[in-house]
């Protein structure tokens, strides 16, 4: 592991001297893979209704959870939060969250988005998008994800890389709708549209479909929504030449996936570590960090932010979230076998 590349947050060393119980120390370590200005003010938020002071510990799912493993019943983590069911999901199987179940994040977050143990719970949403060139596509060809893999986008779709969390998510919610053997077809064909082996970013695909170097691909919602809002001219000017759509709204619906925390398995101080869990999905933290990523609220009935609303409700795919993480091996090795790179 590359500790270099853990980051500490500034509010103070997540391991500084801690006593064991934690019900009435004041901070709670969070360590986290999400790393965004819109986090850090909920941090503050939080302490500011709680007077806990939340001490965070940044770094890669991966670079967190082999931390985690290395510093077992000494560690001093409470919460962990990441992106992506999948890296939630991988957590819990080694054994490294405890199951947490309240009331609150009961009623507040639905049963399709947690973990049904209650190992992990989400707090915002993001939806994969189809993104599509305008002077070259129409909104219909891009109906749903299916379209990607026929005969129309031969040689004009690009992707991400199939060791993506986000791409191994996708094909995972696949398998578990469809099956391995549909999901393998539907990876084969969307490979043989490739016009270059995958590279970048979500942000790289949206900008090589701006640039006429395919007419479509696929990336999470806010990712367009950056750049739509950015400061940056020339992103401004990529989103113009671009539309998305949620696909699949006559069928499954979208794939949805979540930013999602739960309670370590080794936390000093748990009764903090519930707390947050339930601070996160309250009418507080859910109006004001979902807007200020472009995400969307977990809870239904929380307004999104305005431009989010515009869009109106669209269908979202429902299957259980722990499928994001059982069948990531199999989508891992469907992808190797098609040649996604």
């Amino acid at each position: 592991m590359n500790r270099r590349a853990l980051v500490l947050g500034a509010s103070a060393t997540a391991a500084a001297a801690c006593t064991p119980g934690g019900g009435g120390e004041k901070f709670v370590n969070v360590y986290t893979a999400r790393h965004y200005d819109s986090d850090r003010a909920l941090y503050a938020a939080f302490q500011a209704a709680t007077g806990v002071e939340v001490r965070a510990l940044t770094g890669s799912a991966e670079q967190l959870l082999e931390r985690m493993r290395a510093e077992g019943d000494a560690s001093e983590a409470d919460v962990f939060i990441s992106a992506d069911a999948g890296n939630l999901w991988r957590v819990k199987e080694a054994g490294l969250l405890q199951n947490v179940t309240t009331p609150t994040l009961q009623e507040k977050v639905p049963a399709h988005l947690r973990d049904p143990d209650g190992a992990f719970w989400g707090f915002t949403k993001r939806a994969r998008i189809i993104v599509y060139r305008k002077d070259a596509v129409r909104p219909e060809e891009v109906a749903t994800m299916d379209a990607l893999g026929t005969a129309r986008f031969r040689k004009q779709i690009v992707m991400r890389s199939s060791s993506n969390t986000y791409q191994l998510s996708t094909l995972a919610a696949r398998i578990e709708r469809l099956g391995a053997e549909n999901a393998k077809a539907w990876a084969a064909a969307v490979r043989a549209n490739f016009a270059h082996d995958p590279q970048g970013s979500d942000t790289d695909q949206i900008k090589a479909v701006a640039a006429g170097e395919a007419q479509a691909s696929v990336c999470n919602h806010y990712y367009y929504f950056r750049m739509m809002r950015s400061d940056d001219p020339a992103d401004r000017s990529v989103v113009e030449k671009v539309g998305f759509v949620f696909p699949d709204q006559a069928g499954a619906g979208a794939h949805v996936n979540i930013s999602g925390g739960g309670v370590t398995a080794y936390a000093k101080r748990r009764d903090r570590a519930v707390q947050f869990l339930e601070y996160l999905v309250s009418d507080e933290a859910q109006t004001t960090l979902a807007p200020l990523n472009d995400e969307f609220p977990i809870r239904p009935e929380i307004a999104p932010a305005p431009d989010l609303a515009a869009l109106g409700p669209f269908k979202e795919e429902n299957i259980p979230l722990d499928a994001l993480g059982r069948h990531q091996a199999e989508a891992a090795r469907i992808f190797e076998e098609v040649g996604w790179s």
